[in-house]
């Protein structure tokens, strides 16, 4: 587009839809990709999810409000469960990414799958801690852990925790010596590895905050500053993770790769048994028609080559051993399985000269409940889910309630010309990062999380209340 001398508000085409946004042929469609397996339309057009229809759970639980369709979210869970235990002949676990979304109950349903867990806070663990999750089957991460993190993760008896730093080597050993256990770790190293995905999720790379890099040697060191200490940690083997909303694999490859090497050095060089490498999570999803993520199948397969033919390169020494592999889904299990429920509020066309028009459709929520559109510049779909309409397509732009105007909920998205005040909205791909990333900005008490299955809905997580946000206020 030829830049304008005015702005870009002036250049030609300005106020049109994305090239990837084509005009629709029906504003109804669902787009299957984008939704979770249970959704349908009943006969007056109403949206129904998990059997409920969004209407009724309008008027049970009120709007904004998360909805969490249980059914598809298990189902999404054993799925990469079966696949990966299926393709890597050394054995896979799944670890379910809890920051993406976590409760008591999606903790429990985590667990009644076969999953394991990933957490990153005292909260998290506190969380999974409720919840009555196996110990074993929990790794702690984040890379600035405190003292009480580490200890209490210890004493619960976790897994694994992920090493990020070498502060972080010493604050294990010493707590660990207190308590007189051994602490299972993983080394997290940074790979190298620029990954395809928004700077602010890129995590693969050396010019950032996590793990030790490759680079400059500090990750070897890592393992033999963990190694030197067998009293009081037992190093399991090595993690990286290159980023967020990832649709190949070929980041992994390289990834893997550099892994894999540092492995059987650290093997051969040591003498350690080193029964595990991590690969991370990353695995993008569909919010939009331009998406195209893999399955779980394809996944498994291609990280299992990939492993396998890493570790066959690098001969037949003592570190060739094909360690068990473990992989950290979040969004791919939580985000296809979640969607945010909207009323409309307020309708305005705004005219942008030279007949470019934007309509602007105002909801009862925003970057409160969905701030990664304002921090990514994330696209969303979204669709009419109260009723059925025969209107022509009009490209609109859903904004949120608050006093900022990159409250954006969906950039651009063709809904019915004769949406109204009162209408229903309805935003998928909303299972991951949106509860989990909820603020109070404007003092907007955070919606709830309801699950829906079998055609019964239930509160997971209430909604907070004013009284809520007056309690914390001292004054």
């Amino acid at each position: 587009m030829r830049a304008h001398e005015a702005g870009a508000l002036h250049a030609e085409g300005y106020g049109g839809p994305p090239i990837w946004l084509p005009y629709p042929r029906d504003v109804m469609e669902l787009l299957p990709q984008l939704w979770p397996e249970t959704v349908c339309r009943d006969a007056v057009g109403r949206l129904v999810i998990g059997g409920v229809d969004v209407v009724s759970l309008a008027s049970e639980f009120g709007t904004a409000a998360y909805v969490l369709d249980e059914t598809d979210f298990r189902a999404r869970a054993r799925a990469f469960r079966d696949a990966f235990a299926d393709s890597f002949t050394g054995g896979a676990d799944v670890y379910y990414a809890g920051k993406a979304f976590l409760c008591t109950e999606v903790a429990r349903w985590v667990a009644e799958e076969g999953l394991n867990l990933d957490v990153c806070t005292g909260g998290e663990l506190a969380v999974a801690i409720r919840a009555g999750f196996p110990g074993k089957r929990i790794a702690l991460h984040g890379n600035n852990k405190s003292s009480s993190e580490i200890r209490r993760a210890l004493e619960y008896g976790v897994g694994r925790i992920v090493l990020d730093s070498f502060d972080e080597i010493v604050r294990v050993d010493t707590i660990a010596r207190e308590l007189g256990v051994v602490a299972p770790v993983m080394i997290r190293v940074t790979v190298g590895v620029e990954a395809h995905t928004h700077e602010f999720i890129a995590t693969g790379h050396e010019d950032q905050k996590f793990g030790f890099s490759l680079a400059d040697g500090v990750a070897r060191e890592a393992a033999d500053r963990v190694v030197a200490h067998p009293d009081t940690m037992s190093l399991k083997g090595f993690h990286s993770h290159i980023g967020s909303q990832i649709f190949d694999t070929t980041g992994f490859e390289l990834a893997a790769r550099r892994l894999v090497q540092l492995h059987a050095d650290v093997v051969n060089a040591t003498g350690a048994d080193l029964p595990e490498i991590d690969l991370g999570g990353g695995y993008g999803i569909a919010y939009t028609s331009q998406h195209t993520p893999l399955a779980p199948g394809q996944l498994a397969e291609q990280l299992a080559d990939i492993v396998e033919r890493e570790f066959k390169a690098i001969g037949t020494g003592d570190g060739t051993a094909t360690p068990r592999v473990s992989i950290e889904p979040g969004r791919a299990i939580a985000g296809p399985a979640g969607v945010t429920l909207y009323e409309v509020g307020t309708i305005k066309d705004v005219g942008l000269g030279e007949g470019f028009a934007r309509r602007y459709v105002s909801v009862d929520g925003g970057m409160s409940d969905n701030i990664r559109p304002a921090l990514y510049e994330a696209d969303y779909s979204v669709t009419l889910g109260s009723r059925s309409s025969d209107a022509a397509p009009r490209l609109a732009r859903v904004v949120g309630r608050h006093c900022e105007s990159g409250d954006i909920v969906v950039l651009d998205e063709y809904l019915p010309d004769d949406l109204a005040i009162g209408d229903l909205l309805v935003v998928p791909g909303t299972g991951a990062y949106c509860r989990s990333m909820s603020n109070q900005y404007n003092h907007t008490p955070r919606p709830p999380v309801i699950a829906v299955r079998d055609g019964q809905a239930r509160v997971l997580v209430r909604r907070e209340t004013i009284d809520d946000l007056l309690a914390l206020d001292v004054g």
